[in-house]
């Protein structure tokens, strides 16, 4: 399961996507998300999806790879529907013992799960297509105003990128951990979920000491090359923006403006 997550990795292809420059890709990111939460009615989300199909159609990304990473979020998704669909007020569609379906919970479960999945495949997608030293350019050139009231901007996003690269390795060192520990004897898939939560308790003690001793190698590397944050640094690729960007900012602008119209006269 483990290695079905793809949030973190990067995917090498050329593409349209993957030209664009790192703060298009993060302002897009963050539009998108805001959007599938203006979308309140079929119109909106026929709108969010196809403009997700249209950006996966341009990364040149495998579409089963990018599908792969749902199965990470599949317990979230399974409760979050859950909640909503047996826990919702209104006419009742089917009821049995203490549960009740109604019309209302059906809608508002459908939305919450094709919401959750459109997150999950949107936040991947600006991580499949940008490289974290991208990532870092990006979010500390994209927040460079927060410097004027005195915000660490390039250590904040040297951060950011480090904890997203940092989460394959975890992820690869988890199923390495495990599948050591099956050879052992251990049982990771018998039981209830109780149990089988409690089977992972001796999964945190080893992953804990790797993890602190993968920040304290990168620590020492990185003091052994003299840094001293980002006061003073110069960039060896300078961010500029081409016509692709200026494109995909109409494009931005465009949907977002769909979205609302879907949102306040549909």
């Amino acid at each position: 399961m483990f290695r079905e997550i793809t949030l973190g990795q990067y995917y090498p292809v050329d593409s349209k996507i993957h030209r664009l420059d790192p703060r298009t890709k993060l302002f897009g990111t963050m539009i998108y998300i805001i959007s599938l939460f203006i979308a309140d009615n079929l119109w909106g989300y026929g709108v969010a999806t196809a403009a997700l199909i249209l950006t996966i159609r341009m990364t040149c990304v495998p579409v089963r790879f990018i599908l792969r990473g749902l199965k990470a979020v599949l317990i979230l998704l399974l409760i979050s529907v859950s909640f909503n669909l047996f826990l919702t007020s209104g006419q009742v569609i089917v009821k049995f013992w203490i549960f009740q379906i109604t019309r209302e919970g059906v809608r508002l479960a459908f939305f919450m799960a094709v919401r959750l999945i459109y997150l999950v495949i949107g936040s991947s997608l600006m991580t499949l297509t940008t490289t974290p030293n991208q990532l870092t350019d990006g979010l500390e050139k994209g927040l460079g105003f927060l410097k004027r009231v005195k915000v660490p901007v390039h250590e904040v996003a040297m951060m950011m990128s480090i904890a997203l690269r940092f989460i394959p390795i975890l992820v690869e060192e988890t199923d390495k951990i495990m599948k050591a520990q099956m050879a052992r004897g251990a049982d990771f898939e018998s039981g209830n979920l109780m149990q089988r939560a409690k089977a992972m308790v001796p999964l945190l003690v080893p992953l804990f000491v790797s993890a602190f001793r993968r920040a304290t190698d990168l620590a020492m590397a990185m003091e052994a090359r003299c840094y001293r944050g980002g006061e003073g640094r110069t960039k060896m690729k300078p961010l500029r923006y081409e016509a692709g960007d200026r494109l995909a900012y109409a494009l931005l602008a465009a949907y977002l403006a769909a979205m609302i119209v879907c949102r306040v006269y549909v």
